[in-house]
């Protein structure tokens, strides 16, 4: 391929469109663009299915004691589970530009929740590319990056969503800049247009991104949250009873930042943390999710086209169900916040059962779909694409360590003045406070896996916690190396 090969337009004109995808993907139909050239089966770039659940811990979808998801583990089943996935922005705007992006949040520019409307516009994501090369693309749900402006963002044919959060119960929604209220439950309402979309398909390869809702809450005044169900799951689980991990009772111990006194009564942070019917009603809500992908996957059943469809299910970030008295919040450098789900069906790739163990990223999703797209990967994007690790060949080189990051604002008072650059290992974790003295963090996770036991204040801890400081430090400047 020619040296054009690696630029790709993300300002065509309208009138140029048409003309452009054609020939794009005419050119990608006879060779392929490196690093991301080898498409599916007999040269057939695939479909790709992106869900994303808001909220969802990693062990709210794997290996819970009750929770029964028979959809997304068919997904485990007939694909991979990655057991170490994570973002590297744990907040939701964040995240989610990191997810569209493939570049850190310092990078991308979308450090926090504030109003990114603007701003999410200009943004060149992994959609707009793939729609650059000739996809048919939609997104469906929650866009989370402005909370007014739900207008379409650029790269997507068909467009479906609404304002800031929305709500579960007869949403207004916004269809291609028409904005009309519908009936109903907002998950469900969701999988219809996502089943429309895959239903509707025709013959060119297409990129549907569904963003739910669910599992966040309905925020009403004085941030009272409540996490409905749909109807029919509200008896589900009855009779089981929730189980807190070992560290919902380790109180802040070791955690200066955390054991700070604060002067706010937030309804956000009760006392004993999250309340047993929160985290019950989040675990009922994911079966309307479940039911959504369910639906997919018959539809593409139906059509033909299942097995030549990239098949991932995955979340923005986690949620503290009691942990170090943290309740209903993210934002934190822990596990329980990181950590996401990340499961992956797409039979020429990945095989069935699979449960890597490399570190992925959230930023990884974006170099992957596209080079399994055959669509050219930027130099500006700082993930890199798993499809070797998928195929079970996870490279010598491929990372050990990471960095996530978090910008101080005034929304969580628990919180105030937390922002960090923290450090993730395979081993290790190191959190580094921008704005706190003498509070920093340090966690050997092979022996103490629930973040408890603060190895900082000990001697023995300084030859580790220089190697932490420095790889955070040589991270974080490689990283401000990046252009674009």
């Amino acid at each position: 391929m020619t040296a054009g090969c690696n630029s790709t337009s993300s300002d065509i004109r309208i009138s140029q469109r048409a003309a452009s995808r054609l020939i794009v993907s005419t050119l990608l139909s006879l060779t392929a663009c490196a690093p991301g050239g080898e498409t599916g089966t007999d040269g057939e770039r695939p479909n790709v299915v992106f869900v994303l659940i808001d909220d969802a811990r990693w062990d709210d979808v794997n290996e819970h004691p009750f929770v029964a998801l028979p959809n997304i583990d068919r997904l485990a089943r007939e694909g991979a589970s990655f057991q170490n996935f994570f973002t590297t922005a744990p907040l939701c705007s964040p995240s989610r530009a990191g997810f569209l992006t493939g570049q850190y949040a310092h990078n991308n520019g979308i450090t926090d929740n504030a109003e990114r409307n603007e701003q999410s516009h200009t943004l060149v994501t992994f959609p707009r590319l793939l729609h650059d090369a000739g996809y048919n693309t939609a997104f469906v749900g929650k866009w989370h990056m402005g909370h007014e402006d739900d207008s379409p963002r650029p790269g997507f044919d068909r467009w479906v969503s609404f304002k800031g959060q929305g709500t579960f119960f007869d949403p207004d929604i916004n269809v291609d800049g028409t904005t009309a209220p519908a009936s109903g439950y907002m998950t469900d309402i969701l999988n219809q247009h996502a089943v429309d979309f895959v239903s509707a398909a025709g013959e060119e390869p297409f990129l549907l991104y569904v963003s739910h809702k669910a599992i966040h809450p309905d925020i009403h005044p004085n941030y009272v949250r409540t996490f409905p169900p749909a109807p029919r799951h509200e008896e589900l689980y009855a009779n089981e009873q929730i189980i807190r991990r070992p560290n919902a009772a380790a109180g802040v111990s070791g955690k200066p930042a955390l054991a700070r006194p604060i002067d706010h009564n937030d309804p956000r942070s009760p006392p004993g943390g999250t309340p047993d019917e929160v985290i019950m009603g989040r675990l009922r809500m994911l079966s309307a999710v479940d039911d959504g992908i369910g639906e997919l996957l018959a539809a593409l059943e139906a059509s033909g086209k299942l097995n030549n469809t990239v098949i991932v299910v995955t979340s923005d970030q986690g949620f503290f169900y009691g942990e170090f008295g943290l309740a209903q919040e993210r934002r934190l450098a822990y596990e329980e916040s990181i950590r996401i789900p990340f499961l992956i069906r797409y039979p020429p790739k990945v095989a069935a059962g699979s449960r890597p163990a490399a570190m992925g990223l959230n930023i990884d999703v974006a170099p992957t779909l596209l080079e399994l797209g055959g669509a050219p990967v930027p130099e500006w994007m700082e993930g890199r694409s798993m499809v070797s690790v998928l195929e079970g060949n996870t490279p010598s080189d491929w990372r050990t360590s990471f960095i996530i990051e978090y910008y101080t604002d005034t929304v969580f008072p628990r919180i105030f003045r937390m922002g960090y650059n923290a450090l993730r290992t395979e081993q290790y974790k190191y959190i580094r406070y921008s704005e706190l003295e003498g509070m920093d963090e340090l966690y050997d996770l092979t022996t103490d896996p629930h973040e408890m036991h603060n190895l900082l204040p000990e001697q023995s801890a300084g030859s580790i916690f220089a190697e932490l400081r420095t790889e955070l430090d040589r991270l974080l400047a490689s990283s401000a190396s990046i252009t674009r």
